[in-house]
């Protein structure tokens, strides 16, 4: 392949990140070359063969016939439904080995496996809500946005874990328009889209219907797009919601941002739940995710799909390519 491989962080190893991570490997193979930053004992048990690498480039060579294993050791046995504070730090670890290896090219892309916060929390006092503002404290950035994507539909949520009620105060001027030019800026730079067409979503219902719902559409929304319009952007909006989904509609942008959590991922998830992946805009390197959790009450039965994980994966080489060229 024409780019590094790309690295896979192994996440909450008590969950069911070691076995989608095998079943991975055993869909794609030589196909699309990765490897997984983890201990090797982990990922025992799969059906799978698994080799121990060296180095990040070694992965070219072991995924024909192996799961390539970047080893890093962890303290504790991996109890499947069970995470062990024990492995906090160790979880930690293997997040920054992974950034580390993209920042300095070894690795063309990082694709993380679901992590348990709490668990991070009680074994390493992990300070950050989760693996987005981690990765972006390792990274050095101020700002990212979590953009939601599948062949479908590609969208953004302007504010992402915060209460609905808190929403209409966290919205503002600068949120907003450095969301829709970061949405801009990676489409164009991660996804091949020469002049990109971004639809925004209104916050109301009926986008405001003229201040008769609500007037964020009136005060904020509006102006922002009308200020970016000058600067180049192609962008409509804002518009009602429940009307920006249907295929259609879809047919008429690239990445559709939304205001607020359900209003961007219920389309998604409804369109493609097993299909759609994590993507983090505004970093310096290429990161995916599958979009689930540890699914600590299926881990070790066997029944974990891969789905998502394939789908991030195959999306993670997709965007390498991209900004290779």
């Amino acid at each position: 392949m024409s780019t590094a491989p790309i690295a896979l962080s192994s996440g909450e190893p008590a969950g069911i990140g070691p076995e989608i991570a095998a079943k991975a490997w055993a869909e794609l193979g030589a196909r699309l070359p990765f490897f997984v930053i983890g201990d090797p004992a982990h990922f025992a048990g799969f059906g799978m063969p698994v080799e121990v690498i060296r180095t990040a480039g070694d992965a070219d060579h072991v995924a024909g016939h192996a799961l390539p294993v970047l080893a890093q050791e962890f303290p504790a046995a991996a109890v499947p439904g069970r995470p062990d504070p024990a492995n906090a730090q160790a979880v930690i670890d293997v997040i920054a080995t992974g950034v580390d290896l993209v920042m300095r090219g070894a690795a063309s892309a990082l694709c993380t496996a679901p992590i348990h916060k709490k668990a991070l929390k009680d074994g390493a006092g992990f300070p950050y809500p989760g693996h987005t503002e981690y990765l972006a404290h390792l990274a050095g950035v101020d700002r990212v946005v979590m953009m939601l994507a599948s062949d479908a539909l590609k969208v953004v949520p302007t504010t992402i874990h915060i209460a609905l009620a808190d929403v209409p105060g966290t919205l503002n001027r600068a949120l907003l328009m450095d969301t829709i030019r970061i949405t801009h800026a990676a489409l164009r730079q991660d996804f091949g889209v020469d002049a990109p067409r971004i639809a925004v979503t209104g916050l109301n219902p009926h986008a405001g219907e003229g201040g008769t719902m609500g007037g964020e559409e009136i005060a904020l929304i509006t102006p922002v797009l009308e200020a970016l319009r000058a600067e180049g952007l192609a962008l409509t909006g804002p518009h009602s919601a429940d009307t920006m989904f249907h295929a259609e509609a879809r047919a008429g942008y690239d990445a559709a941002v939304a205001m607020y959590h359900d209003q961007a991922l219920i389309p998604i998830k409804t369109l493609d739940f097993a299909g759609g992946v994590n993507v983090t805009l505004g970093l310096p390197f290429i990161r995916t995710s599958p979009d689930h959790g540890t699914a600590f009450d299926i881990a070790g039965t066997g029944k974990a799909d891969p789905t998502s994980l394939i789908a991030a994966l195959k999306m993670a080489e997709k965007m390498a390519r991209a900004r290779a060229a």
